[in-house]
């Protein structure tokens, strides 16, 4: 029966995580706005669902993915996203704009409570405040910006996007707005008629010239305004703005197919008729099928990527294989470990899903930007320390990759706060294969790096503070270590010297010292000296993990502490909020070296008399 019992851990997670392949129901109220949300749009430099714009706007705006209201309904993205452009009177009322700060509060003479949503409406008659503290806070550096100037600056970016996305789609004031096509349309020849007249200085009707003035004043905002780009404006051509795209009804003539569905589409909704609404949409995602097939496609799988979340169904599954491993050192060794590697190949097939689809969806290898370096390292790491399981079965390499990939995914998702993390943040990752290969050796680097400071973490706190690190354990530690730590400096170095070669090639010099460049090179020499220490026999068991561990503190400035430096090529800007858990993980790490360093008579798994071998 025990053999059995791994095999039923596995298909019960593998149930859970199909549950989160079903289709999105329905809603009460009868509007598919799941549907709504797989149209494809221009917007941020790519072709992505409406469904992307409105989670990675909501995330900027209210820091979550989806909306709470004050009845306790919980609103998807898509659903927010269409109140917001087709209703807005009913969305500026939904509390969506976080405030926690007092001095904020206090511009508007607001008393700090347990309360830190605020609705558009509230935040209306403070415009001009907003917009001043703002544009005074953005003239100071991000490093040098106090925490009020910062949170000034988040709220007056969050109601630009609002606003923006207020007006993507249709004016946010608009009613009925195929009617008002309509109108505009049957305007034009009258009011061309009056302008030709006008410009000849001959007699002309003002009222018709003004109508049409008018129109082209209100889609001139609303060109200059949307925040999306809604309309193809030919097939495989550029897409343009529902304003842009009604200006140029004056030459054309004719409305373009997608303006009249969106107007459709809006009206419907303002409506309440929820089966006019989906008849619409759906006959708006005939029309992306038919006419912009690629697109449409790429922009549904991009949907369903959304729904499934696989890198939060991986950081479950580390989770759980993690309590499963710890479990089989309490006791019910083979069954709990035989569950627990199941439970991490699932959750690394699901991280790899997830990593692929970004690959496909990007259109570039899978290391672009802080968020998805994130994502790779930890998924490297599950696979060496998957092999490491399968070489030594004792657990170790199983809790050291359940423990890595959690934590770098957990870095990932709060990356993911600053928005859309499938854009190109780096111009420089979009050039050659040099640059792509580099990119992605390296980054294995910094997985083993990471890797072999788990399992020396993990050393040092099964030998300080229990009595469960054997000899036999320590030993099987040490390998592997050692093992990793080869494995890091060969890719390490590797990832170096490709780019250099990219270097070369782009900018004309192979090495320019910049602190990228040096991080990475702190890395291949902290590896060589721990290597050439323990092949001179300068250290042991217990200096090896030692300086293993200082290896992340190497590893942990050079992948993230470069890039808030606010120099050189590779700089993305000082983060405020990583900062600080940087600072955190850097100081861990050298408190687990102290512990390291005390007398082996302090630590409960040696005795004195098993100094020689440490």
């Amino acid at each position: 029966m025990n053999r059995f019992i791994p095999w039923m851990v596995a298909v019960v997670a593998a149930l859970w995580l199909l549950s989160g392949w079903a289709p999105r129901k329905v809603g009460s109220d009868g509007f598919d706005t799941a549907a709504f949300g797989k149209l494809p749009v221009l917007s941020g430099g790519r072709l992505k669902p409406l469904d992307t714009v409105a989670r990675t706007s909501l995330v900027i705006i209210h820091g979550r993915q989806t909306l709470r209201l004050e009845d306790g309904k919980v609103l998807a993205a898509d659903h927010w996203l269409a109140d917001l452009c087709f209703n807005a009177p009913v969305a500026d009322k939904y509390r969506v704009f976080v405030i926690n700060h007092p001095d904020v509060l206090g511009l508007f003479g607001w008393q700090q409570t347990d309360r830190k949503y605020f609705s558009y409406a509230e935040l209306t008659p403070f415009f001009k405040t907003i917009d001043e503290q703002g544009e005074s806070a953005d003239k100071v550096e991000s490093a040098q910006r106090s925490q009020f100037q910062n949170a000034i600056l988040n709220l007056r970016n969050g109601l630009m996007i609002y606003q923006r996305l207020k007006n993507s789609l249709q004016p946010d004031d608009a009613r009925d707005f195929s009617d008002e096509i309509n109108a505009y349309v049957q305007a034009i020849p009258a009011g061309v008629e009056a302008t030709r007249h006008k410009e000849k200085n001959e007699k002309f009707e003002k009222d018709k010239l003004d109508l049409l003035a008018q129109f082209v004043s209100r889609y001139q905002d609303l060109s200059d305004f949307g925040y999306a780009l809604a309309v193809p404006s030919k097939p495989g051509a550029e897409w343009v703005t529902v304003g842009k795209s009604l200006l140029g009804v004056l030459s054309a003539g004719q409305v373009h197919p997608v303006v009249k569905a969106y107007a459709l589409i809006g009206d419907a909704y303002r409506n309440g008729d929820a089966a006019l609404f989906n008849q619409q949409v759906q006959d708006l995602s005939d029309w992306m099928q038919a006419h912009e097939h690629r697109e449409s496609g790429r922009a549904s799988f991009e949907s369903l990527f959304n729904q499934v979340e696989p890198f939060y169904q991986s950081m479950c599954l580390y989770v759980l294989a993690f309590v499963v491993i710890c479990g089989s050192w309490l006791g019910w060794n083979r069954v709990l470990n035989r569950s627990a590697f199941l439970l991490l190949l699932l959750a690394l097939a699901v991280h790899t899903f997830g990593l692929v689809s970004r690959m496909y969806l990007q259109g570039r290898p899978p290391v672009t930007n802080l968020y998805s370096s994130a994502i790779f390292i930890g998924w490297g790491t599950v696979i060496i320390g998957l092999i490491l399981e399968r070489l030594y079965r004792d657990g170790i390499g199983a809790a050291c990759a359940s423990a890595v990939g959690f934590i770098t995914l957990i870095i990932a998702h709060h990356l993911a706060e600053s928005g859309d993390t499938l854009e190109m943040l780096q111009a420089v990752l979009d050039t050659n294969i040099w640059l792509a290969t580099h990119v992605v050796v390296v980054t294995l680097g910094y997985s083993a790096m990471f890797l072999a400071g788990m399992l020396a973490l993990m050393y040092v706190v099964r030998g300080v503070f229990t009595d469960s690190l054997t000899p036999t354990l320590a030993q099987s530690l040490t390998r592997m270590t050692y093992g990793v730590i080869c494995f890091a400096t060969l890719f390490s170095f590797v990832g170096t010297v490709l780019g250099g070669i990219w270097a070369d090639q782009s900018w004309g010099r192979f090495w320019g010292w910049d602190p990228k460049e040096n991080g990475a090179l702190l890395i291949v020499l902290w590896c060589a000296i721990i290597l050439h220490a323990r092949w001179g026999g300068f250290i042991k068991q217990r200096g090896l993990m030692v300086m293993a561990l200082f290896g992340n503190v190497i590893t942990s400035f050079s992948w993230f502490g470069v890039n808030m430096l606010g120099v050189g090529l590779h700089s993305y800007g000082f983060m405020n909020k990583a900062f600080p858990w940087l600072i955190a993980f850097v100081v861990s790490q050298l408190l687990l070296m102290a512990f390291a360093l005390l007398p082996l008579q302090n630590w409960r798994s040696f005795a004195v008399k098993d100094s020689k071998r440490v």
